[in-house]
């Protein structure tokens, strides 16, 4: 039995989906309250909790997009999880091809907060000088998050339930 067995066991959802995607599916659900948390530190002036929030849930994110691509990869791609669904090929693909570029965007932001956040509260900038930016930037990949997890869910539904 190989190691990555696991991965394409029937999932523990009760849809057509395979273990790996269940799992990402509801890590992708949960971000965006993970993320508000780590906000809500900030908010209460505990600045280190949310820098290191912020962190580790960035760095666990990129982990399970990066466990997600190797699932996806080795279970035969998009064509082969549409393949047992009810949903034209073509919609699936738009919505899919709409999540991609939401999240995109959303982990070019993302990775921008990380490294200028850290740096600038490395250097005393945060809070304070560079606060304004700080928060009109983490607006935009908050919202980036949610829309990030909505469309996921949409392409997990999509695919597995339809």
């Amino acid at each position: 039995m190989n190691k990555m067995d696991y991965m394409f066991a029937p999932g523990f959802i009760g849809t057509r989906a395979p273990f790996f995607m269940d799992f990402v599916t509801l890590i992708v659900a949960l971000l965006p309250i993970f993320v508000y948390g780590a906000i809500l530190l900030a908010r209460r002036r505990k600045y280190k909790l949310h820098a290191i929030a912020q962190n580790l849930i960035f760095i666990f994110s990129v982990i399970i997009i990066g466990y997600f691509e190797m699932g996806v990869r080795i279970g035969g791609g998009f064509d082969a999880f549409i393949s047992g669904s009810g949903v034209s090929h073509t919609y699936a693909s738009i919505v899919l091809g709409i999540h991609i570029l939401i999240a995109t965007v959303t982990l070019f932001y993302w990775v921008m907060i990380i490294v200028f956040g850290n740096r600038e509260y490395r250097l005393k900038q945060l809070p304070g000088h560079a606060s304004k930016a700080h928060k009109h930037l983490a607006v935009k990949t908050f919202v980036g998050i949610v829309l990030t997890s909505f469309s996921g869910i949409w392409v997990y539904l999509l695919l597995f339930v339809y």
